[in-house]
């Protein structure tokens, strides 16, 4: 595998999970979703077929075998039992059924949403913006309570509310007057200040109808009109960007509401993994002087999360998607030291789907280091990774490691005692 030493240098800086609380049932909040709003055709070279999960390497990496013990670390001034220790306790009661649903984020199923918990017990729900038409404050309010009631495990409830083009919930005037605006519009108005008083009301809006993450910010550094990613990016150049992921990531860790860092490792120029495969050629170099610099705030900052795009990034893996990639999950562990939840961004979009069987992706994924998979078609993919365990493809340990992040994360969100 690929080495990137040089970039320890750049990017040592541990980042430790703060932590301290106690039990399991109850939450008083929501869940969650990932995929994006399509926008161009994609223009890339079309990515490679993906492995076959049993010619993939299925032993865990050192940074995997040693996640339980380094996942959700006591800070040293917030006292009292760590995140750590709870994660673990409950893990020890858990089946292999409950400990690899928690690792799928799945996309919202009202018909089915209280069959889904009993069958297939998901980590959590993503809401789209379907999901609030013809809806009120109190009728999402009481429907995402029916859900938590419903799971014997707090669920991750999430939106991708990011503001401008992408916004699930403000969409519609039930929720507010007007859709959030984007993080340009909002900076050109007032700066950061109105980025942080913006943040702070979606936070409000969303805990206050029991969604606990919102799939936000953007760290994607795009100065060109014409890219696909740019209207939802800051539009500015890599440290001005820096800045205002640090500063939305500080809003939302005051306000306790989940944060994701998204699309690792840059999106760049690409075009839209909605609707197809797309290739970047752009030279390591390049993400190290800009891409990653908004990541490397956001983490610094204490993200929860951090989301992995579809894009095939040639200067870190030819042949998988970043997402598929373990050479890309490795940056972020190993270089980065990057303690928190690593999830896929949704595994139903085109630029995997037309190229890898629904019944392999989310094993594929898991064998690269995601420890969470946004799904869409979870009731075919949970299975899947069942099974995967069962026949020694995967190995509990790389579950459990997953799953103690999953859950330190919860720990850290109050939704889970």
């Amino acid at each position: 595998m690929k080495s990137y030493n040089y970039l320890f240098i750049l990017f040592l800086v541990p980042l430790l999970l703060t932590g301290c609380t106690k039990s399991f049932p109850d939450s008083n909040q929501s869940d969650n979703r990932i995929t994006e709003d399509s926008g161009q055709t994609a223009n890339g070279t079309g990515a490679a077929a993906a492995p076959n999960p049993a010619e993939t390497i299925t032993e865990p990496s050192s940074a995997e075998t040693s996640a339980i013990e380094t996942a959700g670390q006591t800070d040293s001034a917030s006292g009292g039992d760590s995140y750590k220790a709870r994660a673990r306790e409950l893990l020890s009661g858990m089946t292999p059924e409950e400990k690899v649903g928690q690792m799928f984020f799945v996309r919202l199923r009202k018909n089915s949403a209280i069959e889904d918990i009993k069958n297939y017990h998901p980590g959590g729900y993503i809401l789209f913006g379907d999901d609030f038409k013809d809806e009120t404050k109190t009728s999402i309010r009481e429907l995402i309570k029916s859900y938590q009631i419903s799971s014997p495990i707090p669920l991750l409830i999430g939106v991708d509310e990011e503001g401008g083009t992408v916004c699930r919930v403000s969409k519609y005037t039930a929720f507010r007057n007007e859709p959030f605006k984007s993080p340009q519009d909002l900076y050109k108005q007032g700066g950061f200040e109105a980025i942080q008083a913006d943040t702070r009301e979606k936070a409000a809006l969303l805990l206050g109808l029991g969604i606990n993450v919102n799939l936000a910010p953007v760290c994607d550094v795009s100065t060109d009109p014409n890219d696909f990613i740019y209207r939802r990016s800051f539009g500015r150049e890599a440290g001005a960007t820096a800045d205002y992921v640090r500063t939305v990531i500080e809003e939302m860790k005051k306000e306790r509401i989940g944060s994701t860092l998204k699309h690792f490792p840059g999106y760049g120029s690409n075009a839209d993994t909605h609707t197809g495969a797309a290739t970047d050629n752009r030279d390591y170099d390049q993400f190290v002087r800009s891409d990653f610099l908004p990541f490397r705030a956001g983490m610094e900052a204490g993200a929860d999360s951090v989301l992995v795009s579809h894009n095939i990034v040639t200067s870190m893996d030819e042949k998988y998607p970043a997402s598929l990639s373990p050479a890309v999950h490795e940056i972020l562990r190993e270089s980065f030291h990057f303690e928190g939840v690593i999830m896929t961004d949704d595994l139903s979009m085109d630029a995997i789907k037309n190229e890898t069987p629904d019944v392999d992706s989310a094993v594929l994924a898991i064998t690269a280091g995601n420890d969470l998979l946004v799904a869409t078609d979870f009731d075919t993919q949970i299975p899947a990774v069942l099974n995967a365990l069962n026949n020694g493809t995967l190995k509990e340990e790389r579950i459990d490691a997953s799953v103690i992040r999953i859950l330190v994360w919860k720990l850290r969100l109050g939704i889970l005692k």
